[in-house]
């Protein structure tokens, strides 16, 4: 063999076992061997929805709020559903009750219409962050609530709503035992352009209760570089905390209208919700918090 062909092989071995070792990276938030190994499929609980609306006073002005739990008799653990820029649309509460039908009572504050406020602001009010957090209180105190805590969900804008009600408002561990966020807007939407790509909001630096996240791939550039930074630091903090990043998906994965919605979108959805129940249950239900 010559010189050229040894040379040749040589690169084509090295790069092979390169490739073998691209394959070992860390799978474990994935990764279930009962499937792979014996076809075991997570199992969820599924419960017919019942929705009300309801009402709860903060400071001067009077925030409604949607009520979404199973539909019968039974005490369910709180969860908490903020909204975020888009308010709490026709197809944001869907996604209320997607989560409610997994066996929680889910309150979903709408901060924009107790302000009369239209959909998308551009500035952010911080009249709402108090608004947003006063709900805690009202949720727990419903006697149709199992938990002592409730989590937190939120999407977009709803996930700086929700860090300040976890952090500045003090409702962390106290009230909650977990936050999760999709692709959540983790800066106040008032600083400037730099501090929103290269920056995150200071709050990050306190939060200490257990972080689940969610973004597709196709993330803002600017969203998904401050969310990555912000795990960094939860990371530091030694905070419990998992990003999921789900392929050929974008923003609003999870409540994108069946005129423009993709197989992955619908593929994600229904992972994150599964993941989401996992999440809120093993704080609320495993804990008993």
């Amino acid at each position: 063999m010559s010189k050229l062909a040894l040379v040749l092989l040589s690169v084509m071995l090295s790069l092979n076992a390169f490739a073998h070792e691209e394959l070992k990276e860390d799978k474990s938030f994935w990764w279930k061997a009962n499937w792979w190994d014996g076809g075991q499929l997570r199992q969820v609980n599924n419960h017919k929805v019942k929705v009300e609306w309801t009402e709860y006073e903060s400071d001067d002005v009077t925030v409604p709020a949607m009520v979404a739990r199973p539909d019968d008799n039974k005490a369910y653990p709180a969860v908490i559903f903020q909204h975020g820029r888009a308010g709490l649309s026709d197809l944001l509460q869907l996604q209320v009750k997607r989560i409610a039908a997994r066996g929680f009572v889910v309150m979903a504050p709408d901060i924009y219409a107790a302000n009369f406020i239209g959909t998308h602001p551009f500035p952010h009010d911080y009249k709402l962050e108090k608004d947003a957090s006063a709900v805690v209180d009202v949720l727990l105190s419903r006697n149709d609530i199992s938990s002592k805590k409730a989590c937190i969900v939120s999407h977009t804008r709803g996930g700086y709503y929700s860090l300040k009600t976890a952090v500045t408002f003090k409702h962390q561990e106290k009230n909650l035992a977990c936050y999760i966020s999709y692709y959540p807007h983790w800066q106040d939407p008032n600083a400037p352009e730099p501090a929103q790509v290269y920056g995150y909001a200071a709050e990050i630096e306190q939060l200490k209760i257990p972080v689940l996240v969610f973004i597709g791939e196709q993330e803002q550039y600017q969203r998904r570089r401050v969310i990555e930074t912000s795990f960094s630091i939860l990371k530091k903090n030694k905070i419990e905390s998992q990003l999921i990043i789900y392929p050929g998906v974008g923003r609003g994965f999870d409540f994108r209208p069946p005129a423009v919605r993709t197989f992955a979108d619908e593929l994600a959805s229904k992972d994150a919700i599964a993941r989401s129940a996992d999440f809120i249950n093993h704080y609320l239900r495993d804990k008993k918090n």
